[in-house]
């Protein structure tokens, strides 16, 4: 393990700073598009821009960095994420910052390439695993860091945006000075849609449709906080809880689902996560139209955080449990290539997301949010009730859970120790 930290500490320090800057930019957009009163549907068309430039850029830039290299793929990127936060603080209009979220996107499923397709260059099938484990708990104290800091200032001023940028600019500086030669990028290799759908129907309706949830609850998160009447600190609290919720459960359950029928603890989760959607919208006891929580910290509040808090720690490992699915129909050697099928589709809900829950929210009002989450685990849950009736369960023993960040490329899935990767050069020697 000090091995692996002293060789890549490059590349953690800058992703760490990065991860805070993530979790901070999106959540400041959030509060301030409420506190300048932009309607629900142009903040989720918005929030879509993001993973539209993060869907389109999976697909381009592969091909951009065996042209240029890593280092200056890293660069380029970096360096346009940390303008784009500064357009949004100049040109305060929704269509401009649709598109700064769009640029935005693009870059960081750049960097993200660059970081993953590097760990997977230095890692051996003796340290795959704990290189994705130090890759999840960065992710994690990174994202969790970056939504407190919501408190740094307020969100209608332009320390906030000049803070973003000031991280996203130093995120730059360890990896360009490390002296380790750049690895070469490996094509990505995808199984297509439809076949994926005949593996596992399953699988591939529930990613889908956890596209559609997690993006919506990670870019419209705060913007229903704000919307709610919560404080700042009350918003970057929230926000905290369920980003660490979810890795926290993430462990358990995966626990669970490699010593069970994975498809009876996708729907158990997913049912939950509504339930816990329903108790969320009927905390405050208030009518569906107009739940405003009390200012005042209450019991109300407390169990709000409550039941937010345990709908995360259903609803977030659904991505992992999905991808462990699908693999318990498919061969080992298959597994990245499945991996990035499923980004695709995942890419395809998330694109989405955002727009159609602020349809909702502009058609029901603010719990619009919760509505939007719990009608599409209904989906997953209904789903997967009806093909249990289709098809018995096939164990896998090669497949297992394993907790990936929810902004895993393709490529980061290889750091899967199941994946069964070659061993490198260097653990050869």
């Amino acid at each position: 393990m000090g091995n692996i930290l002293k060789n890549s500490w490059a590349l953690f320090s800058g992703y760490f700073v990065l991860m805070i800057a993530h979790g901070f930019q999106g959540n400041l957009l959030g509060v301030r598009s409420v506190i300048e009163e932009f309607n629900f549907i142009a903040i989720g068309a918005m929030m879509s821009g993001y993973f539209i430039g993060y869907f389109s850029g999976a697909n381009i830039i592969p091909k951009l960095v065996g042209k240029v290299g890593h280092i200056r793929v890293f660069a380029a990127f970096a360096s346009m994420a940390s303008l784009s936060i500064l357009i949004h603080a100049v040109f305060v209009n929704p269509l401009i910052w649709t598109f700064g979220r769009f640029i935005t996107g693009f870059s960081l499923v750049g960097i993200f390439i660059v970081m993953e397709s590097w760990l997977n260059d230095r890692a051996t099938n003796r340290t795959r695993g704990q290189l994705l484990s130090i890759y999840m708990f960065v992710t994690l104290i990174g994202l969790s860091l970056g939504t407190l800091l919501l408190n740094f200032s307020s969100p209608e001023k332009y320390e906030p945006f000049i803070l973003i940028s000031l991280l996203l600019s130093s995120a730059l500086i360890p990896i360009l000075l490390t002296k380790r030669k750049a690895p070469k990028f490996k094509k990505l290799g995808y199984i297509d849609i439809k076949g994926l759908y005949k593996t596992s129907p399953l699988g591939t309706v529930s990613m889908f449709c956890t596209g559609m949830i997690h993006s919506a609850l990670f870019s419209l998160g705060a913007v229903y906080a704000a919307a709610m009447n919560f404080t700042i600190f009350e918003i970057s609290l929230l926000l905290f809880v369920v980003t660490v919720s979810g890795g926290i459960f993430q462990w358990p359950i995966g626990y669970y689902s490699d010593r069970s029928d994975r498809r009876i603890i996708i729907i158990f989760c997913t049912l939950f996560a509504a339930l816990f959607c329903s108790l969320a919208i009927f905390s405050s006891g208030a009518s569906l139209e107009n739940m405003y929580l009390a200012a005042s910290i209450g019991m109300d509040k407390i169990m709000f955080f409550i039941y937010v808090a345990l709908y995360a720690g259903m609803a977030i490992p659904l991505f992992t449990l999905n991808l462990a699915y699908v693999n318990d129909y498919i061969p080992k050697e298959k597994f990245v290539a499945a991996g990035g099928g499923m980004q695709i589709i995942f890419g395809m809900g998330a694109m989405f997301g955002p727009l159609l829950c602020s349809l909702v929210m502009n058609k029901f009002g603010t719990n619009g949010f919760f509505i939007h989450l719990l009608t599409f685990h209904l989906v997953i849950g209904l789903f997967g009730l009806y093909r249990i009736t289709k098809r018995n369960y096939e164990d896998n023993p090669e497949s297992t859970f394993t907790p990936l960040p929810r902004n895993i490329t393709s490529l980061g899935i290889e750091l899967d120790p199941a994946t069964g990767a070659d061993i490198s050069s260097t653990d050869k020697k």
